[in-house]
C-alpha cells in the first residue's frame, strides 16, 4: 500500500492546462485514482463513459482504465486528485467504480486537506496513515455509511475557503475574511489552525502560490506579471515565498514544468 501522489488543482482554465486534464490517459494495474471536485463544472471519461462533474461529487477510476477531464469553458474546475498503489484492493475499487459518480458534498474538502499533506509527508508512518485513512473512508462509501452533518464551525470555514478561493488575486486580509464569515479575528485565527494546521493567511498565501505554479506551467506570463496578478509586493517577494513552498524558483519550475507538459 502506497500513496503515489496527492495533488490539489485550483481553478483549472489555462489552455495548456486544460489540454492537458483532457488528454485519455491510464494508470497500472493495481494502483487507483480519486477526483474530488469542489467547484466548477465538465465532464469526467471514464472508460468508456461519461459523466458530468458538479461539486461534491467523488469518481473512482481502477489502474488501466483510460480517464480524462474535461472542464466547461466558462466553469473553472477545482479538484482533488489521489493515485494510489494497492493491488490487494482491487475489488473494492471496482465495486465503487460502477457507482460512479458517487455525491458526497463538499464538506469533505478537510479531509481531503489532511491526506494531502499526510501523502506528500517525508515521514512514512504519516504517509501509511493518509493511505488507510483513504481505506477506511471507501469502505464506508461502499458500506453506504451515512457521512455525519458537517458541524457549524466546519460549515464557517467552507465559507471562508470558498471565500478566499474566490478572491484568490485580490489582497485579502484577515479582518475581510473573518468579517465575512461573521466571526471576531482572534478567533477565527484559532477556529482555523486547529481545524487547518495552519493560520488563515498562511492558507490564503498558499493558494496563491497553487494559482501561481498553475499560471507557470499554463501561460505565458512573465514571472513579474505573475506576481504583479497575484498581488505580491514584488517579483523578489513573490520568488523568495515560491521557493520556500515548492523549493525552486519560479523559472526553474516552469522550465521543468513545460517539458513534463511536452512544450
Amino acid at each position: 500500500m502506497e500513496m503515489l501522489d496527492a495533488v490539489f488543482v485550483y481553478q483549472m482554465h489555462e489552455i495548456k492546462e486544460l489540454l492537458w486534464h483532457q488528454r485519455l490517459h491510464s494508470h497500472e494495474y493495481g494502483q487507483f485514482e480519486l477526483h474530488y471536485f469542489v467547484s466548477g463544472s465538465g465532464t469526467f471519461t471514464n472508460g468508456p463513459r461519461r459523466y458530468s462533474i458538479f461539486p461534491g461529487a467523488l469518481f473512482v477510476t481502477p489502474g488501466e482504465t483510460l480517464h480524462s477531464i474535461e472542464a466547461d469553458e466558462q466553469e473553472s474546475l477545482t479538484y482533488y486528485a489521489t493515485l494510489i498503489d494497492s493491488p490487494e484492493e482491487i475489488s473494492l475499487i471496482m465495486k465503487l467504480n460502477e457507482k460512479n459518480p458517487i455525491t458526497i458534498g463538499t464538506k469533505w474538502r478537510f479531509f481531503f486537506e489532511e491526506v494531502r499533506d499526510k501523502g506528500l509527508s517525508q515521514n512514512p508512518e504519516l504517509r501509511l496513515s493518509a493511505c488507510h485513512q483513504i481505506f477506511g473512508f471507501l469502505y464506508n462509501l461502499q458500506a453506504g455509511s451515512a457521512a455525519e452533518d458537517p458541524v457549524e464551525e466546519n460549515v464557517c470555514l467552507e465559507r471562508a475557503i470558498r471565500y478566499m478561493q474566490r478572491h484568490v488575486f485580490d489582497k485579502l486580509t484577515l479582518d475581510q475574511i473573518a468579517s465575512h464569515v461573521q466571526l471576531d479575528a482572534s478567533y477565527f485565527i484559532r477556529l482555523f489552525k486547529k481545524r487547518m494546521n495552519t493560520t488563515p493567511m498562511k492558507y490564503y498565501t498558499n493558494l496563491q502560490l497553487e494559482a501561481a505554479r498553475s499560471l507557470l506551467a499554463c501561460s505565458n506570463l512573465s514571472v513579474k506579471e505573475i506576481a504583479g496578478k497575484l498581488q505580491f509586493c514584488s517579483e523578489f517577494h513573490f520568488s523568495k515565498r515560491f521557493k520556500q513552498s515548492t523549493g525552486t524558483s519560479p523559472s526553474l519550475y516552469r522550465k521543468t514544468h513545460l517539458q513534463l507538459l511536452g512544450n
